[in-house]
C-alpha cells in the first residue's frame, strides 16, 4: 500500500509512483509471473484473502454507503466466484491454440499462444469499490500480469481496506495500491502500462482514454449510460415489479446496469405501478429511511445532484430526502419529459423515471435514438417481441424478465459498446483482455519448395494456381 495523498509536490508524487511502476516491471521481465503454477499460487492467495477480510470489507461499505449487510456479501464479496472460477479454467485458457494452416504453408504448424501483457493499471469506481476493484485484479492475475490499483477515494474506508488486502497478500513489486484524490489518478496515468482497465463515468472515461493515447496503451472502459427497461403487456406483473424495484433500488441506486428508466405499455402502466407501490413497501416497509436494507448516497455531492432530478415529474411512490444522512427514498415518477434532466444524465440514485409507449416499434425508437447503453432489459412472455428487441437494438449486454441477474455468470462477458463501454471482462473474457494472443508459425528443415525464390521467370501462373 502507498498512501500518496499528502506528497509535498507533484514531483515528488510522480517519483514515488514511477518507481512503484519500474519496481514492477523490473520484477515481470523476471518471468516469474507467468508459469501456471504461480498464477494459481495468486489467486489462491487473494481468495483467502478476501475470506479473511470479508469483516473489514461489510464494515467499511456500511460506513461508506450504509449498505445492508446481505446486499454487501452479494454484491462485493460474491467475488471470490469470479475467483473460483479462473482457478478452475485457467490451465485451458493458457494453452496454445492450433491454427490452420494453408496448403502451401505446409508442414508448417501454427499456434497462437497467450501471453501477459505486463504492467497494468486498474482503476476502481465507487459504487461497488470491493468488487470491482477485485474482479478485474483476478482476470490479471489469471492472464500472469504485474498490476497496480487505484481505488476511488469517495468511498474511502473500502479503499483503504483494498490497500490493506494487496499490502498483506502480495509483494508491491507484484501488485501494489495507490490511495489519493484526482491528483493521484493524474499522475498515475502519467505513466506508461501495457493496459489499463477503468470503471466509472462517461466522462472520467474520456480523460483515462486521452491519457492513455499519449502511450499507445490499450484500454478497457467499463463505463455505464440510461440502461432502459421495455416492459410489454404480456408479462407477469408481480414477478416483474418485484424484479424492477429490487434491480433499481439495490445499493440505493448506485449500479452501473441499473435500470434506469422504464417504457411501459400503455395498457398496464396503472396496474405496474401499483405492483412497484406494493414492492417497495414489501422490501422497504412504510417508511424506507428505518429500513435496515437500504443503502445512502456515497456523499453530499452525490446526494445533492440526485435528489435536483426528483423535481422532473410527477412523484407517485417516495420522493422524501434527508441531506445530514445522504438518504433518498426509492421514488418513482410518472409524467416525465424526455428532454428533462433526469432523461438526459445517468441518474446513479434511487429516482425511476416511467414512460409508456403505444406500440413496440415506439419503444425500440426511443432506445436507439439514445446513446447505446451498458444494459437493456426486457420484460415480456412474447418471443417474438424478445427476437425483435434482441435484433433491433444494441447494448452491452441484455436480461429478459429480469434484472442485474446478467452480470453473474462468470461465462457471459461483461462490457460496453458505443459510449457505455469499450472491451470486457468477467471469466474467460477477463483473461483476454489482458492478455496478447501471439500467432506462431513453425516450419521445419526437411522440405522446402522453391516457388517463391527468385528468380521469378516462369513462375507467375505456377503462383497464381497455388493461392488462387
Amino acid at each position: 500500500m502507498v498512501q500518496v495523498t499528502a506528497h509535498p509536490s507533484s514531483e515528488a508524487l510522480q517519483d514515488t509512483i514511477g518507481a512503484i511502476v519500474c519496481r514492477q516491471r523490473a520484477f515481470f521481465n523476471s518471468g516469474q509471473t507467468k508459469s501456471l503454477e504461480f498464477r494459481l499460487t495468486q489467486l489462491k492467495a487473494l481468495r483467502q484473502a478476501v475470506i479473511d477480510y470479508q469483516t473489514a470489507v461489510l464494515q467499511a461499505l456500511k460506513a461508506d454507503f450504509n449498505k445492508p449487510e446481505l446486499e454487501a456479501f452479494l454484491t462485493e464479496i460474491g467475488v471470490t466466484k469470479e475467483i473460483d472460477y479462473a482457478i478452475k479454467h485457467l490451465r485451458r485458457w493458457m494453452r496454445p491454440q492450433r491454427a490452420a494452416v494453408p496448403l502451401e504453408q505446409r508442414p508448417a504448424k501454427a499456434r497462437i499462444y497467450p501471453e501477459p501483457l505486463g504492467v497494468v493499471l486498474i482503476i476502481g469506481p465507487w459504487n461497488y469499490p470491493f468488487q470491482l476493484m477485485i474482479a478485474p485484479l483476478v482476470a490479471a492475475i489469471a492472464a500472469g500480469n504485474c498490476a497496480l490499483l487505484k481505488p476511488s477515494e469517495v468511498a474511502p474506508h473500502t479503499s483503504r481496506v483494498v490497500a490493506n488486502l494487496v499490502q498483506q497478500t502480495f509483494a508491491p513489486e507484484y501488485i501494489a495500491t495507490v490511495e489519493g484524490g484526482v491528483e493521484v489518478s493524474q499522475a498515475v496515468l502519467e505513466e506508461k502500462f501495457d493496459h489499463i482497465f477503468f470503471t466509472g463515468g462517461t466522462a472520467i472515461g474520456k480523460i483515462v482514454m486521452a491519457a492513455a493515447a499519449k502511450h499507445l496503451t490499450p484500454v478497457t472502459l467499463e463505463l455505464g449510460g440510461k440502461s432502459p427497461c421495455i416492459v410489454d403487456a404480456d408479462v407477469q406483473i408481480e414477478y416483474t415489479a418485484k424484479r424492477i424495484a429490487w434491480g433499481k433500488f439495490l445499493n440505493a441506486g448506485q449500479t452501473c446496469i441499473a435500470p434506469d428508466y422504464l417504457l411501459v405499455d400503455r395498457r398496464i402502466k396503472s396496474d405496474l405501478l401499483q405492483a412497484l407501490k406494493t414492492a417497495v413497501q414489501e422490501f422497504y416497509g412504510d417508511d424506507p429511511a428505518q429500513s435496515p436494507d437500504y443503502a445512502r448516497l456515497v456523499n453530499s455531492k452525490h446526494y445533492t445532484r440526485v435528489a435536483h432530478l426528483i423535481q422532473d415529474g410527477t412523484i407517485v411512490i417516495g420522493g422524501e430526502t434527508n441531506p445530514d444522512e445522504r438518504y433518498i427514498a426509492p421514488t418513482i415518477l410518472t409524467d416525465v419529459s424526455p428532454d428533462a434532466p433526469v432523461m438526459q444524465e445517468e441518474i446513479f440514485g434511487p429516482v425511476l423515471p416511467v414512460l409508456e409507449y403505444d406500440t413496440l416499434d415506439d419503444a425500440i425508437a426511443f432506445v436507439n435514438a439514445r446513446p447505446k447503453p451498458l444494459a437493456l432489459y426486457l420484460f415480456s412472455r412474447n418471443r417474438a417481441i424478445q427476437e425483435r428487441v434482441l435484433q433491433e437494438t444494441s447494448s452491452g449486454g441484455v436480461c429478459i424478465n429480469d434484472t442485474i441477474m446478467q452480470i453473474a455468470p462468470s461465462s457471459l462477458p461483461f462490457g460496453g459498446v458505443g459510449d457505455s463501454g469499450i472491451g470486457s471482462y468477467h471469466g474467460k473474457a477477463g483473461f483476454d483482455t489482458f492478455s496478447h494472443y501471439k500467432s506462431v508459425l513453425v516450419k521445419p528443415f526437411w522440405f522446402d519448395l522453391k516457388w517463391r525464390y527468385a528468380p521469378y521467370a516462369g513462375k507467375l501462373d505456377l503462383f497464381k494456381r497455388i493461392v488462387g
